[in-house]
């Protein structure tokens, strides 16, 4: 008897669940694809047409009407077809969410996306999320006009017909990992998440001097990415943080945040520079030089246009005079010299036997008609120098230009591995 209870018990559950369609089109639909279908209770989102009246409509159809339509030709917009299970989300949270997503205030556009292929639109199934939809639209038309925004122009009509994109269109953020969320959403919102938690949300703010700042968003597989191959490993001098763009407050940027992530490069609360996408590790660390050197300076050219430092440089005197300790890629904080393996070559450059384990990179340099070995931090991608062959007992001479470097004492040095490895040690 129990097998044929519970066969009854999961039949009863799931004849409860009732899985519900609905279009949204909001924009460029591979980032309202990406958007709803990692939400629970979403079962697939699919990129497609709707709202048009001609018959099996392609993308460059679609694109060859976005401005100028024959007469009686009603073209279609980019759509999100979603299937949702409304035991697990309901269809006032989805449809809210849509109005959060983008701005519904702008006609015929989102962002830099122009044409009538872009307009705003929910397209219903049920009586239920029609009315849903309108009285939503009327409680966010107050808030949007209590922020400064004109009148919502979103179509709110019934699904007649749908049509999947080509297959490359979806899950296309999946499939291009060096892109970016887009972010066409207003910022305002439905209810303030103060009174949602009951708890006061803290703001990230300016912390003076230079930091970068991460924009990211719930749900943004490059913000992941990001995060996972740049940020967890970093050790840079610059501090890093990642923040939803609702939660900073007091930077002075240069403009809206366009998509996620958005990396922002401030100095005492001002942007300076930003980037817009992923950014694989070494174009970071060569951004990041570009903000902490200066363009300009002499150390920029030394990392990446490989220059070199002029003999007994002021650095290479004050490195001189220093004690036990490591010295570090002045780029990506990383590792790259102990002083126990340092001596003095009077070549006027600071002269190491060797790196530590696994911190450069050699490859052959044939430039100027010489034939040398290259020597590259091998994080931050960084020129330190070159290695010869003519060092102390036959032994290899590291030559390395002091301006890429900075100094770490060892005690401090082991602070900061310490403080790294986590209370488990790794």
């Amino acid at each position: 008897m129990k097998p044929l209870v519970l066969m009854i018990g999961l039949f009863v559950s799931f004849a409860s669940a009732k899985v519900q369609t609905i279009g949204f089109a909001a924009g460029c639909f591979w980032g309202v694809e990406k958007h709803f279908e990692q939400m629970p209770g979403v079962v697939d989102a699919v990129s497609g047409y709707a709202g048009g009246n001609y018959p099996d409509p392609s993308y460059k159809k679609v694109l060859s009407y976005r401005f100028d339509t024959p007469p009686g030709v009603v073209n279609y917009t980019e759509t999100v077809r979603v299937r949702y299970d409304d035991s697990k989300i309901s269809t006032e949270d989805l449809i809210k969410s849509f109005w959060e997503l983008h701005d519904p205030t702008q006609k015929d556009r989102q962002g830099n996306d122009r044409g009538n292929n872009y307009r705003s639109a929910i397209f219903y199934t049920t009586p239920e999320q029609k009315t849903i939809a309108m009285r939503t639209k009327a409680a966010y038309q107050e808030l949007l006009s209590k922020a400064g925004y004109g009148k919502i122009v979103t179509q709110i009509l019934p699904l007649k017909k749908f049509y999947p994109a080509e297959a490359y269109h979806q899950d296309y953020l999946k499939k291009h990992p060096k892109g970016y969320c887009p972010n066409h959403a207003t910022g305002v919102k439905f209810q303030n998440p103060k009174k949602m938690s009951g708890n006061k949300i803290d703001k990230v703010t300016p912390l003076g001097g230079k930091e970068i700042l991460v924009i990211d968003a719930e749900g943004c597989p490059y913000c992941e990415k990001f995060k996972k191959e740049v940020i967890d490993g970093y050790r840079g001098s610059v501090p890093i943080r990642m923040a939803h763009e609702d939660r900073i407050g007091g930077f002075r940027l240069k403009g809206p945040v366009p998509g996620t992530p958005t990396i922002l490069f401030i100095e005492n609360g001002e942007e300076k520079a930003r980037h817009v996408g992923y950014l694989d590790p070494k174009a970071f660390y060569r951004a990041l030089g570009a903000f902490k050197l200066g363009k300009e300076s002499e150390a920029y050219d030394v990392a990446f246009k490989k220059s070199t430092d002029a003999r007994f440089c002021k650095k290479y005197e004050k490195f001189k005079k220093v004690g036990d300790g490591v010295f570090v890629d002045r780029i990506s904080g990383e590792a790259l010299f102990d002083t126990r393996d340092r001596f003095n070559s009077h070549s006027g450059w600071l002269s190491f036997f060797r790196p530590l384990p696994g911190s450069v990179v050699e490859r052959p340099d044939n430039s100027f008609g010489m034939h040398r070995t290259e020597v590259l931090a091998k994080k931050s991608g960084a020129h330190l120098g070159h290695v010869f062959k003519d060092g102390p007992g036959g032994r290899d001479r590291y030559c390395i230009n002091a301006s890429v470097l900075d100094f770490v004492p060892r005690a401090e040095w082991k602070k900061r591995m310490k403080a790294s490895a986590g209370p488990n040690g790794k």
